[in-house]
């Protein structure tokens, strides 16, 4: 008897409301200097092409590591008084806000880039064996703007439009998206990205870097390294169609 499988079902592409065009970007990693080449692509496509309704996603990891976390967050902030702008928190700004309130975690925090964020503020990097943790954070405390202390204050964990779910890191499979933990929402990555399962929305993420974007039938990854290897994307998805550049 010849046994013929059954071909799996195509699963319907992720739609976007009509007229609605989105631009994400994620893991910026205090790379003013590849961020602000990206807003121009966005404000010249957008002047060109006028969707009905254009959203800006920004996916979290704005500082540390790079070499400017705070003209990062300056373009960033002036960014947010358009009004069309959505600001999503990454690992990293949650990581920062635990060392101010805890400064044991300084030396964790300095070996995933804090060094590179203090000297964007004007602060001398730290001598581990010398300098006091608790009065380096209050340093840095006093040398940031009000401003950028309220954009780390009023992140976003997760933004959802249409079909589409925009997370810093990802989600746990089998929880549905409504009781995700924010530990999971930044942090996750092997039990999320090896899975197969439809979270329920087409999920897109950062936080793992990739050397290109990763299109997969559940998810894309849009974190492209940009701090090391100098190339952040930024991806647009209007209807069906999504487009990483």
């Amino acid at each position: 008897m010849i046994s013929l499988a059954r071909p799996r079902p195509t699963l319907p592409k992720p739609q976007l409301p009509e007229g609605v065009r989105i631009y994400a970007i994620s893991d910026i990693h205090g790379c003013a200097h590849l961020l602000e080449p990206m807003l121009r692509v966005i404000d010249a496509d957008v002047t060109r092409s006028r969707p009905r309704y254009a959203v800006e996603v920004f996916m979290g990891d704005y500082i540390d590591r790079g070499p400017d976390t705070r003209a990062t967050l300056d373009v960033l902030v002036e960014r947010s008084r358009r009004g069309n702008a959505v600001f999503l928190k990454g690992n990293h700004e949650e990581f920062l806000v635990r060392v101010f309130e805890d400064p044991s975690l300084f030396e964790d925090w300095i070996a995933v880039g804090g060094a590179q964020t203090l000297m964007s503020y004007g602060l001398a990097p730290p001598d581990l064996k010398r300098d006091e943790p608790a009065s380096i954070m209050r340093d840095l405390i006093r040398a940031m703007p009000t401003e950028h202390l309220e954009f780390l204050d009023n992140l976003r964990l997760s933004f959802s439009c249409g079909d589409f779910f925009f997370v810093h890191a990802g989600v746990r499979p089998g929880v549905p998206l409504a009781e995700q933990t924010e530990r999971d929402l930044l942090w996750i990555r092997e039990e999320f990205l090896r899975s197969e399962e439809q979270f329920g929305k087409y999920i897109v993420h950062g936080h793992t870097p990739v050397r290109s974007a990763e299109f997969l039938a559940n998810r894309v990854n849009i974190d492209t390294g940009a701090y090391a290897t100098g190339n952040l994307t930024l991806m647009s998805i209007q209807g069906s169609r999504m487009l990483a550049v």
